[in-house]
C-alpha cells in the first residue's frame, strides 16, 4: 500500500460554530481575545471554560464513526492503532531518515536539535520537504478525519517530524499548544486538531506522549510575558506557556494521565487544547512520529495575542502560503 495522492474531497460544510467563532479572522484587530494568556498576574481562577465546541463537523464526511467522535469529544484525543502497515510504513521511515540525517537542514531556522548535543530533535514544515509526507498531509485518513473534528475542509497549520533518540532524548514540560498558537501565532480559537502518525512502537519506556484526558474542556492561562523570539528557545525546552504546577495538579486530580501506546502505524488524534508532555526516552528504542497540525481557514493566525511579533512561518503557514527553505 502507497500514501494516497488525492486531494481533500470537495465538501460544503454546514458549519455549527460557537458565537464567538461565527466571523472569518481576518484580523485579530476585530477578534476578541477569548483566551487571555501570558498574563502579568495571577487570574482569580486557575482555568477558564472551554467556548468553542469540541467537534464541529459531525454531519461531514470521513474515516471516523460517530462513536470514535463521541471519544474524542470526551477525552479530547483518539488513538486508532494500525492506520498504516507494511510497504508503507517502510516507506515513510526512510522518508523520516532521509529527511533527519540531510546535513543541510542541520543548521536551518526549521531545524531544531538536542539541546546537548548536535542530532536533528524536530524538522518542521515537512509537508513542504517532503512530496511524500506533502500527500499523508491530504490523505483523507488524516485531513478527513480533521474534518470532521474541526468542521471545514482543514489546513496545515504546522507540521513536523519529532525524534526522540534511545537512551538520549529529552522530555518537554506540560503545555497546551493552543495557547502558544494563540499567544504567538494569533490563532484565534481552539478550531485546529493535531495528527501524530507513530513510526516507531511507543512504549512506557520510550517517552510517550502523555496527556491529561478532559484537560481539552478548560483553558488554562500562563503568567510571564513572552520574550523577543521565544520560539527560539522554547522549541528545545519550553519555560514560558506552561501550567503552574497548582493548575496542573487540580487538573489531573480531576482527569488523570493517559498515555497512548502501540505499535508503529498507529494515528493520535488530539484537540490543540489539550494539555500534553513527554518523559525523557530512558530506552535504546528510538521514538519518532510525523506530526500534522490542521486549523480551519477562518481560523487562520493573525497577530499574535501576547507575543511581540509572530513566529516564522515555517511553525505557523497560512492557508495559501508557498513556504520554501532558505538556502
Amino acid at each position: 500500500m502507497t500514501v494516497s495522492n488525492f486531494p481533500l474531497n470537495s465538501v460544503t460544510a454546514h458549519k455549527q460554530y460557537s458565537e464567538m467563532a461565527d466571523m472569518p479572522s481576518a484580523g485579530n484587530a476585530k477578534v476578541v481575545d477569548a483566551y487571555p494568556t501570558r498574563l502579568a498576574q495571577a487570574p482569580k481562577t486557575l482555568t477558564q471554560p472551554r467556548r468553542d465546541e469540541v467537534v464541529k463537523g459531525r454531519q461531514l464526511s470521513g474515516p471516523l464513526t460517530q462513536a470514535q467522535l463521541d471519544a474524542f469529544e470526551r477525552n479530547g484525543y483518539l488513538f486508532i492503532p494500525n492506520v498504516i502497515s507494511g510497504e508503507e510504513l517502510t516507506a515513510l521511515r526512510e522518508e523520516m531518515n532521509a529527511l533527519m540525517s540531510n546535513d543541510a537542514y542541520r543548521d536551518q531556522d526549521f531545524s531544531v536539535t538536542e539541546p546537548e548535543s548536535h542530532e536533528i530533535r524536530s524538522l518542521f514544515a515537512v509537508h513542504k520537504l517532503s512530496k511524500r509526507l506533502g500527500a499523508l498531509a491530504s490523505d483523507e485518513r488524516l485531513a478527513g478525519a480533521a474534518r470532521q473534528i474541526i468542521g471545514d475542509d482543514p489546513y496545515v497549520h504546522q507540521s513536523r517530524i519529532n525524534y526522540k533518540p534511545g537512551f538520549a532524548g529529552k522530555g518537554f514540560n506540560w503545555h497546551s499548544d493552543f495557547e502558544t498558537w494563540h499567544a504567538e501565532d494569533g490563532m484565534p480559537q481552539m478550531h485546529a486538531v493535531s495528527a501524530s502518525l507513530i513510526l516507531t512502537d511507543n512504549h512506557e519506556f520510550n517517552g510517550p506522549l502523555m496527556l491529561i484526558p478532559g484537560s481539552h474542556l478548560e483553558f488554562v492561562p500562563c503568567l510571564g510575558e513572552t520574550p523577543e523570539d521565544n520560539h527560539k528557545s522554547s522549541l528545545k525546552a519550553q519555560e514560558v506557556g506552561v501550567p503552574s504546577p497548582e493548575a496542573l495538579t487540580q487538573l489531573v486530580d480531576k482527569y488523570g494521565i493517559d498515555a497512548p501506546k502501540g505499535k508503529a502505524g498507529g494515528l493520535l488524534l488530539f484537540d490543540c487544547n489539550t494539555l500534553h508532555a513527554s518523559n525523557a526516552n530512558l530506552s535504546p528504542d528510538p521514538r519518532s512520529n510525523v506530526f500534522f497540525v490542521f486549523n480551519r481557514p477562518d481560523n487562520r493566525c493573525g497577530e499574535p495575542f501576547a507575543a511581540p511579533k509572530q513566529r516564522p512561518s515555517f511553525l505557523a503557514h497560512g492557508p495559501d502560503e508557498q513556504w520554501q527553505p532558505t538556502a
